[in-house]
């Protein structure tokens, strides 16, 4: 397995005040899924799998059971809103294999994925959007969780 390596907070240049990151939350299984899939890009081939590296060496990891039910896992389908906009999106998180083209389902590996992954309702996160802006993503409802269902294989 390649080790991850921290990277600079997201959304914040050199000379910038660090922000407090909320806590997130995993599962071991979605963490081992998700440094399969790290290992498997090439290094530093792009800057969203570098966000996500450092989101995982943050994370609090649970055992599939135990991940509280209103945390945004993989495969989960969430509403969210984006500030400033205030425009709310109802997305299923998925791997890039996972992407079939239809509506309702965003890449982990996409700016706004890796944002959304361990977040829990009430949670926001400044994340790096396209052209050096950045975004709030605010977590409004975990519509469906695969551990909540008892679904530990998703």
């Amino acid at each position: 397995m390649k080790s991850r390596r921290p990277t600079q907070p997201r959304g914040h240049g050199r000379d910038e005040a660090v922000s407090e990151e909320p806590p997130i939350t995993i599962s071991s299984l979605d963490l081992r899924r998700l440094d399969q899939l790290l290992d498997s890009l090439p290094l530093n081939s792009c800057a969203e799998a570098d966000l996500l590296r450092a989101e995982l060496e943050r994370a609090r990891v649970l055992e599939p059971e135990q991940m509280p039910p209103d945390a945004v896992t993989m495969n989960s389908r969430v509403r969210f809103r984006v500030e400033p906009s205030q425009k709310e999106y109802e997305l299923t998180l998925v791997y890039p294999k996972d992407l079939d083209g239809s509506a309702g389902r965003i890449s982990i590996l996409a700016p706004v994925g890796s944002a959304l992954l361990g977040l829990r309702v009430g949670q926001q996160i400044e994340w790096p959007a396209l052209h050096g802006k950045s975004v709030r993503v605010r977590i409004v409802e975990v519509l469906y969780q695969p551990e909540r269902a008892g679904d530990y294989r998703s």
